[in-house]
């Protein structure tokens, strides 16, 4: 398992704008996530900052309420998600299935 200081600095390369509130989160997200503890820490900051936005900053919950499948949610917000991601200096783009 990654060390929390592992992963903060993953997550400081990663997404250098990241306000430090939503630091946190994403910090404990990836500390915090069973289906994570056996990922590097690059991959487990990535994972937890792309939930994330997901959840927290876009309507992907709403879609999934109103009926849509993960993937056409996913797609519904994916472009927003983008634009969080790059207002944070994030350079990685999300991939098909993010």
């Amino acid at each position: 398992m990654a060390s929390r200081t592992e992963i903060e600095q993953a997550l400081m390369r990663l997404a250098p704008k990241l306000p430090p509130h939503e630091f946190g989160t994403v910090i404990d997200h990836a500390r915090d996530s069973p289906g994570l503890k056996v990922a590097s820490p690059e991959n487990a900051a990535w994972l937890s900052l792309v939930a994330y936005v997901r959840h927290a900053l876009t309507d992907y919950d709403a879609l999934l309420a109103q009926g849509y499948d993960h993937d056409s949610a996913r797609f519904f917000v994916a472009a927003e998600m983008q634009d969080i991601l790059e207002g944070w200096d994030v350079r990685r783009k999300l991939g098909a299935g993010e």
